[in-house]
């Protein structure tokens, strides 16, 4: 079956792979007719086979499958690409401080990196804590969203999970302080950082967010989704 994808203009409307679980899957349900798949493989034989008109996937991964799949290419214009970062209230510049030199630390150990792999583009990753962290009794709360997969959400025990959450923890763990989840709708969580409610909340923030209000850290992830389609 002919390409009929050629630009990210082209999208809406289309019948779209993605990798189920990922903000893939949910950003090509809000632009056509998703079709979900547990690996990549997978997604690049029925791409190939004409089953699906495109694919939408996180750039790494995809550049990856690509290089490794015949007869498909990436569309040279990425369709969405945001920065991730925490939100902090404005009065607290210590915890900013804070939060920014853990994230450059866990970038050089390369645990923002497995976490971004592992839950954009389902690549296993194992977290390792760090050693010789003094330990102190304070705790820092971060306010979250139960409904926002990969991000946070719940599990059938009611335990948190999610991109936001590990990174969190892992912010936590470097700082020798204990993480606290408090549940908020996801439109709530920078309104509890600005009144003070929580400590932190990270993900996707508004472009109304406003940054005389909150501070706003470092980014801990940039995603970038790019449609991959055939060559011909």
């Amino acid at each position: 079956m002919p390409n009929v994808v050629h630009s990210i203009d082209d999208v809406s409307g289309a019948l779209i792979g993605a990798l189920s679980g990922t903000p893939s899957e949910r950003l090509a349900s809000e632009l056509g007719h998703v079709r979900a798949f547990s690996t990549g493989e997978e997604l690049m034989a029925h791409l190939t086979a004409g089953l699906i008109d495109c694919v939408i996937m996180e750039a790494s991964a995809a550049s990856e499958l690509v290089d490794a799949t015949s007869g498909v290419r990436i569309l040279a214009e990425p369709l969405l690409v945001y920065d991730l970062r925490f939100a902090i209230p404005r009065e607290n510049e210590e915890l900013l401080r804070a939060v920014d030199n853990a994230l450059v630390a866990l970038r050089a150990n390369g645990t923002l990196r497995g976490l971004s792999d592992m839950y954009f583009a389902r690549r296993r990753f194992t977290y390792i804590p760090p050693e010789n962290v003094a330990q102190t009794q304070r705790y820092l709360s971060l306010a979250v969203a139960p409904d926002s997969p990969p991000f946070s959400f719940r599990d059938e025990y009611g335990m948190f999970f999610g991109l936001d959450i590990d990174v969190a923890r892992a912010v936590c763990d470097i700082l020798g302080v204990e993480l606290r989840i408090i549940e908020y709708d996801s439109w709530e969580l920078i309104r509890a950082v600005r009144y003070g409610r929580a400590d932190m909340a990270l993900g996707w923030l508004p472009d109304e967010a406003d940054e005389t209000l909150i501070n706003i850290s470092e980014p801990y992830a940039v995603a970038e989704h790019v449609v991959i389609v055939r060559r011909r």
